[in-house]
């Protein structure tokens, strides 16, 4: 999603805070300060995004605007990722063979 949806997508839900009593308790006036920074917390979230994110550990952005998508990609990331592990049951202690438990 690019950046200026995503900045309409969060004026839309502040003001739909605002504009909601149900939802008011949810909105702070030091939203709007940090929404001035959006900008900058924008390029420190690509920048640190781009520095961590490896083919080893590599990060995802899961789009959350539909929870049954979201939880599609997840489970399919993590099935994925979990196939590529591998796994395998360990082989036979040596030292357990014969032990009786008593």
């Amino acid at each position: 999603m690019h950046a200026a949806h995503r900045k309409d997508e969060q004026r839309e839900r502040l003001q739909a805070r605002i504009d909601t009593p149900g939802k008011q308790w949810k909105f702070s006036m030091g939203d709007l300060e940090v929404r001035t920074k959006w900008s900058a917390y924008q390029r420190a979230y690509e920048h640190a995004l781009a520095a961590t994110s490896t083919e080893h550990a590599p990060w995802y952005v899961i789009p959350a605007n539909s929870k049954r998508h979201r939880n599609l990609m997840v489970a399919q990331l993590l099935m994925k990722t979990l196939r590529q592990m591998k796994f395998q049951v360990p082989p036979p202690d040596p030292a357990l063979k014969g032990m009786i438990v008593k």
